[in-house]
């Protein structure tokens, strides 16, 4: 079951809940607007479970939020065997019902690697599936995600750029001003930027502070 269309936030936010309380309040509070939330606590699930982490993404599922676990998929590169084991951790331990597969390649060639993690995703539980190219991918990708990320940069670049901007598409800006709006129903635009821009909350939170 998809997220209905006022749902419209799709929030990669790393910062630690234990250092970012009000933050992840705003989040919660935020709720019917949200897409999905994508929980990152090592870069992928970590190593064993944070209680910090945990007690955020209750907090979110409880307020109808989708969790969606975080695994970097290397564009390919990474094996399958370690991505599947990043989704059955954010499962067992934050109770992801989601996925966030970040670093997907846009060519077809890959594409049956992506067939079999989708496969194994749903297993794990994954509702929503997100496959994030950051670039606009081969088509044969419509198939396999919930949600395609077309693009993934700063305001300055998306401009000019146009990504596509079909129903199941999504943009994540970042370095974006106040009152930007991607053309995308799901998005995600912060003032953040540099080497760590998903350390901001979306513009389109600060209602709810």
């Amino acid at each position: 079951m998809h997220p209905p269309a006022s749902r419209h936030l799709l929030v990669p936010y790393y910062e630690h809940p234990a250092l970012r309380p009000a933050e992840w309040d705003a989040l919660v509070a935020a709720a019917p607007r949200l897409y999905g939330v994508v929980v990152n606590p090592a870069s992928g699930a970590g190593e064993a479970p944070d209680p910090a982490f945990a007690e955020a993404a209750r907090r979110l599922r409880e307020a109808g939020v989708p969790v969606l676990g975080y695994a970097d998929t290397d564009y390919g590169r990474r094996p399958h065997a370690a991505v599947v084991r990043d989704l059955t951790r954010h499962r067992d331990w934050y109770g992801a019902d989601g996925a966030f597969l970040d670093q997907v390649p846009t060519g077809p060639e890959h594409a049956p690697h992506y067939e079999r993690l989708r496969v194994a995703a749903r297993a794990a539980g994954a509702g929503t599936l997100v496959l994030n190219h950051g670039a606009p991918p081969h088509p044969v990708y419509d198939a396999l995600g919930d949600l395609l990320v077309t693009f993934e940069g700063p305001w300055s670049v998306y401009r000019t750029a146009r990504p596509p901007a079909a129903r199941h598409h999504c943009h994540l800006v970042y370095d974006a001003p106040p009152g930007a709006r991607p053309a995308s129903r799901v998005h995600c635009a912060v003032p953040g930027g540099g080497a760590h821009p998903w350390a901001a909350l979306p513009h389109g939170l600060e209602a709810a502070r």
